[in-house]
């Protein structure tokens, strides 16, 4: 039962980042909600099978850091453009 809702998380922020593709604000934050599907699930299969947690907290840690990188990119994109649209980040227009 869990896995189902651990699956049904997954596919609802993937459906999300698809819907949303306007928006990198929005696509941040269906990427953020993936990969705490992806962390929820490992957590469960690690538990399950009685490993030790030390992989889900690099996991935890790199996903931390890929947050960091995608705010830091949202930033500065709005200091250049002025706002969040990614039809007008694109260089090859």
């Amino acid at each position: 039962m869990l896995m189902l809702m651990v699956f049904l998380m997954f596919l609802s922020g993937l459906m999300s980042f698809v819907l949303n593709r306007k928006h990198l604000l929005l696509m941040l934050l269906s990427l953020e909600f993936i990969v705490i599907a992806l962390y929820m699930n490992l957590f469960i299969y690690l538990s399950m099978m009685n490993y030790e947690y030390f992989f889900s907290m690099i996991f935890l840690s790199m996903s931390v850091c890929e947050g960091v990188l995608g705010l830091s990119i949202l930033t500065l994109m709005i200091r250049v453009h002025g706002n969040d649209y990614i039809m007008t980040f694109s260089s090859l227009w």
